[in-house]
This record gives C-alpha cells, sequence and structure tokens, in this order.
C-alpha cells in the first residue's frame, strides 16, 4: 500500500527563485510543488527543522504558533501519522498535540522546549521517540534514524539495512536508547581484522574466541584487539553480540523457527541467553519483537 507524505511549510515567507515558489530558511532555499492544501491527504506529516529566531519561524518566541502554521495544522486529519525532526517538535508543543507525551529534540533546545511548554515530557538523552501517531528526532542528523526506523516498521529491516549502506550512515548508533534498525556491516577491506570479522560472520553459530580471531587475522591477540576497536569502534567480544543479535533479529523477521533454535543458529546457545541479549539491545523479548515486526502473512 502506498503512503502520501508531506513535508510542512508551515512557516516563513515563500520566495521566488528560478520558475517556483521557494522557502527560505537555514541558509538553503526549499523549493515546494504544492501548498498546505495537501496536508489534508497525507499519511505522513513531516515538519522539518527551523530556526528557532528569525523571519521564518512558524512558533514565537514566546511559544505561540504563526497564523500561517495555525490554517497548515488544521487541515491534517485524524490519524494522521506526524513526523518532527529536531526543532519541529516546537510546532507540535505549541499547537498542544505534545502535552503529557514523550518527546525529543535537539539537545540544545530541550531546556527551552521545557520551559514554553511545560506539560511536554521531553527526553533529551534519546535519538529519537516513536509513540505512536507523533515521533520526534534529536538532532537533525537523527532525523536519518528515524526515517531508518520508520523504514523498517513498513517494510522490514532488509529494506531499511538497504537505505542505510546508500546512505551511509555511521554502522551503529549508541544513543541510550533501543533502535529499530538495521546496523550495516562495514564494507571489508583486504584483510587483518575484516578478514577476522567476515571468517566469524560464517561462524556465528560456533564459539568464536579472540584468539582465533587473531589468528585468522594473522596478529597478536593485543594488536588485532586494538586495530578491531580502531576500524568498528567496539571490542570483539561486544561485535559478535552485536552481530548474533541482529542476525536473530533476521531470523525471528523471516522464519518461524522456534526461539531455542535461533539461539542455537546465531550461536547464543539457549532461549534465555537470545532473550537476554536482545532485551539488553533493543529492550524487547523475542515473542514481543517477532509480533511487532514480522511481516503480515499474504492473501
Amino acid at each position: 500500500m502506498g503512503h502520501r507524505a508531506a513535508a510542512g511549510r508551515t512557516g516563513g515567507e515563500p520566495g521566488r527563485r528560478g520558475d517556483g515558489p521557494a522557502l527560505r530558511a537555514l541558509d538553503f532555499a526549499v523549493h515546494v510543488r504544492h501548498g498546505p492544501e495537501v496536508l489534508a491527504g497525507a499519511d505522513t506529516v513531516i515538519i522539518p527543522p527551523f530556526a528557532i529566531s528569525g523571519p521564518a519561524t512558524p512558533v514565537t518566541p514566546d511559544g505561540r504558533l504563526v497564523p500561517a502554521t495555525t490554517q497548515a495544522l488544521a487541515r491534517i486529519t485524524p490519524g494522521t501519522r506526524i513526523v518532527s525532526i529536531c526543532t519541529g517538535a516546537f510546532v507540535l508543543a505549541a499547537a498542544g498535540w505534545l502535552d503529557g507525551r514523550p518527546v525529543t529534540t535537539h539537545w540544545r533546545q530541550t531546556d527551552r522546549l521545557r520551559r514554553l511548554f511545560p506539560r511536554v515530557k521531553v527526553d533529551p538523552d534519546v535519538l529519537f521517540l516513536d509513540d505512536g501517531d507523533i515521533l520526534t528526532s534529536a538532532g537533525a542528523a537523527s532525523g536519518v534514524d528515524l526515517c531508518l526506523h520508520l523504514v523498517r516498521k513498513g517494510h522490514g529491516s532488509e529494506v531499511a539495512n538497504q537505505v542505510a549502506r546508500k546512505c551511509v550512515v555511521p554502522p551503529w548508533r549508541d544513543g541510550g536508547q533501543a533502535q529499530y534498525i538495521d546496523r550495516p556491516v562495514p564494507a571489508p577491506s583486504s584483510g587483518g581484522p575484516a578478514r577476522a570479522r567476515e571468517w566469524a560472520l560464517a561462524r556465528l553459530h560456533l564459539p568464536v574466541t579472540l584468539a582465533e580471531l587473531a589468528a585468522e587475522a594473522r596478529m597478536s591477540g593485543r594488536t588485532f584487539a586494538r586495530r578491531f576497536r580502531a576500524e568498528t569502534g567496539l571490542s570483539p567480544g561486544r561485535w559478535l553480540i552485536q552481530q548474533r543479535v541482529e542476525r536473530a533479529r533476521r531470523l525471528l523477521e523471516s522464519t518461524d523457527l522456534p526461539v531455542d533454535r535461533i539461539a542455537s543458529e546465531v550461536g547464543f546457545g539457549t532461549a534465555a541467553s537470545l532473550r537476554q541479549h536482545l532485551n539488553a539491545a533493543i529492550g524487547v523479548s523475542p515473542a514481543t519483537y517477532r509480533r511487532t515486526f514480522r511481516p503480515p502473512l499474504a492473501g
């Protein structure tokens, strides 16, 4: 099923550049084909970042919506999914849509968001928050994490992983919260730790030791561990756990294998061990993850 998305043009002075209207904000111009009327037919509305002060702001310094923003938001129909990136959360808060709800925004603006809108539950320590029909991200770069989350929810981990690779996003984003996105494996180089990683990925169902990895890379254990961390940002042990969790997630999504069988296939050994590691990584049990992300049967 297709989705219609609209990026909110909620404030600022539309100008003219070339043959179409443009909204000027944050030192660039966004050319738009349609006006706010398309919001009425959108399944998802994305509120982009905006400069907190200046002529293009859709929210006044004291936290009120400018008239153009109010008129635009009035076109959004009930049930529409609303996504804000970075300071876009101020638009939703000013509209009263975030009262009592958990949200995030850029860390530089969290105190201001709390001060202007005390009924909003601001979490400054996460990359993004999914609260059902309203989703918010931290800084603009965290909007990529949130968009990958949306792709994963709608189309599964394989598609989200492909998108992540094409966007050349960081291979992992440890931001203090469980992220429902694939963490792409870095493109392998010709040898050393990269060769050992490829070797390990083919043997995730087996015990893998640091000594074996170092031997495969033809390095001493100490040199291998140092080079491995320099290339991946992780220790070999943590990297192995991460890859086993990712493999388990794919199997939970794409197969009907029992949890204990999946645990064996990915090298965790027991269902209890898989449950522990999955919960530590993303905060849910294997059963809950499968219910959430298993694509519905066709028919």
